[in-house]
């Protein structure tokens, strides 16, 4: 791939504390404990999530990490100064009594331009802040383990000591928010939400009756999973899961969900605020929630000492909830009606009413499997109907497609983004709230990267590479080129040069999410590659042939060792064993030896016969 992750991420540290780090001083984002966290995270998630890129350790920081991060200071000072940029982050959300603090901030929007946003309605929690949280504390947890290893002075041991323990609380805070703004919404088919969700699953049109059924039976694990699980509050209307004819669909709300149940923990979060948030999921706040409950549920994360026990519950709750969704909305984006998929009918529209194409990306990273998993075809088919429709989107948002003049479709996206109501966020005299979305690009290349991941080799795969390549070309003429965030993002300005889009600013919101692609990218390459199938049995065909050509040489040669010919056989066998051991994974280092082997076995036969 052209990307170059290493290259890439390395160029965004050196800006990033360019940008943030001046005067001896780290300068938060401000305004939001969300962009906060993101800000950090443009550096902490490389560091714990790729190896070359570890900063805990300064006796193993890379030459070119070192100089990416000279700003900051020396291998030795980048993790003492760490410690203190990481704990006055988390004490900046802490409250006076020491309960973590997840407020929405200046993200919340007021959907009415006259009425200003109320500061109680600012500091109210959102699901944003809570996953983004999961994600930064567990980061601050991979970096303090690594950290304490070489540290030996007692004051810097208890200072690793105590950001690892105020990281764990804030930690055990948020996975319970996110366990608090679960929600399950329960609809009749007859009602307006009913009808939407209907239109969308029924792409046969056939009879709504039978559709519901089939639709009903699809669904029948995720039922009962919601059902059996007594921590999932369904409200008062779980009576109704079981009826074929009311409908259902689950993910986490905006923040805690109005009713909600305080969740019972032996760790001292302090109080757990009442919720306002409606019980209806919202697809953008259901995939940063799944993808926070992906990281705790990473190889990882499981290691003895990253997790307490009371966490390890907490996080086998919320992956019990992400496997649900996960099930719902594969079933629901992928019900065979007897016509297309209902995924490939863009744009998608929710039982609200509301239709954009983001919501398709949104809902395609959702049905996507997970890693390793060749699909639900296993042959990578079902994949590549999935990475149509991420072809598809790009073009109608016009990441790949050519912008044709100054109002052209799908640029709303970018520029100023997808906004929706926040349902139950209006306080007793403040407006109701909104919250915006700008980032098409970055998620779709993220879907791509991570469809490429489990893709087997061939050309569905290849063209997933090409796409996700057009897509970061697109995303590396948007960097803002001079001044306050130099060669960081966003500048959409620089793509769609016929419009009017302003120049852009700085947005950490914009150039974490970068990152994470970054991130997915050097993941992806050094995994070990999925090779197809085919050229498994070509290679196992070669090897058959060739160890049993090897055989015949052996048994009609001497036994006598030291001989010419009996080492160059030997030599052989060696290399066949190598073959064999690298087959399932390479099979094409396997196919390059099986041939060399064959051609020297060959050379042997023809010499043989011409002494005879």
């Amino acid at each position: 791939m052209r990307i170059q992750p290493r290259q890439q991420l390395l160029d965004i540290w050196r800006h990033t504390v360019k940008a943030s780090y001046r005067e001896q001083r780290w300068h938060p984002a401000g305004g939001s404990s969300v962009s906060d966290a993101e800000q950090l995270l443009c550096l902490m998630s490389p560091a714990t999530k790729l190896a070359p890129f570890q900063l805990g350790m300064p006796d193993k920081v890379a030459p070119d990490v070192e100089e990416a991060l000279r700003s900051l200071g020396s291998p030795l000072e980048v993790p003492r100064r760490l410690l203190d940029i990481l704990a006055a982050h988390i004490a900046r959300y802490t409250a006076q009594d020491g309960t973590p603090r997840f407020p929405g901030g200046t993200s919340f929007r007021s959907r009415d331009p006259a009425a200003a946003v109320r500061p109680e309605q600012q500091d109210r929690d959102v699901v944003d802040s809570f996953a983004v949280s999961v994600t930064l504390m567990l980061a601050i947890i991979g970096f303090t383990q690594d950290f304490r290893r070489v540290a030996t002075r007692p004051e810097l041991l208890e200072r690793i000591n105590d950001l690892e323990h105020r990281a764990s609380l804030r930690l055990t805070a948020a996975m319970v928010g996110l366990l608090r703004s679960f929600a399950v919404h329960v609809f009749s088919m007859d009602g307006e939400t009913g009808r939407h969700l209907m239109r969308t699953v029924n792409q046969g049109h056939r009879a709504p009756d039978q559709v519901a059924e089939r639709l009903h039976e699809a669904l029948k694990q995720v039922i009962a999973g919601l059902r059996d699980d007594r921590t999932i509050s369904t409200g008062n209307k779980s009576e109704h899961l079981e009826n074929p004819y009311w409908l259902f669909e689950c993910g986490w709300s905006w923040g805690v969900v109005s009713g909600a149940e305080q969740v019972e923990t032996r760790a001292h979060i302090g109080a757990q605020r009442d919720g306002v948030a409606e019980n209806a999921p919202y697809l953008y706040f259901t995939t940063v929630a799944m993808d926070a409950a992906e990281a705790l549920a990473s190889e990882r994360t499981r290691l003895p000492g990253w997790l307490d026990a009371e966490q390890l519950r907490l996080a086998q709750q919320l992956q019990v909830r992400s496997e649900l969704v996960r099930a719902y909305w594969t079933t629901v984006a992928t019900f065979d009606s007897g016509g297309r998929w209902p995924i490939e009918d863009l744009p998608w529209r929710t039982t609200d009413g509301r239709e954009t194409d983001y919501y398709s990306l949104l809902v395609a990273g959702l049905v996507r499997p997970p890693p390793g998993d060749g699909g639900p075809g296993g042959d990578g088919t079902d994949l590549g109907r999935i990475g149509a429709v991420l072809e598809r989107l790009a073009e109608r948002s016009r990441i790949t497609a050519r912008v044709t003049g100054r109002n052209a479709d799908g640029i709303e996206m970018h520029h100023p983004g997808v906004g929706f109501p926040l349902v139950g966020s209006a306080a007793t005299t403040g407006p109701e709230l909104e919250w915006t979305f700008s980032d098409m690009a970055p998620i779709l290349l993220k879907r791509t990267l991570e469809l490429i991941g489990a893709m087997p080799d061939g050309d569905q795969r290849r063209t997933a590479v090409d796409l996700a390549e057009r897509v970061w070309e697109h995303l590396d003429r948007r960097r803002i080129p001079a001044g306050t965030g130099e060669r960081l993002w966003d500048r959409p300005a620089g793509v769609f040069t016929e419009t009017d889009l302003p120049e852009g600013s700085l947005s950490w919101y914009y150039t974490k999410r970068i990152v994470d692609c970054l991130v997915t990218a050097a993941r992806m390459i050094g995994a070990p590659p999925k090779p197809a199938e085919w050229l498994l049995q070509f290679a196992t065909g070669l090897l058959d042939e060739a160890g049993h050509l090897h055989d015949r040489e052996l048994f009609n040669c001497s036994a006598k060792a030291g001989t010419k010919r009996r080492e160059e056989l030997d030599r052989m066998g060696v290399e066949l064993r190598l073959a064999r051991d690298v087959l399932a994974t390479q099979p094409g280092v396997a196919v390059s030896i099986a041939q060399a082997v064959l051609r020297e076995l060959g050379v042997l036969a023809a010499a043989q016969r011409a002494g005879t």
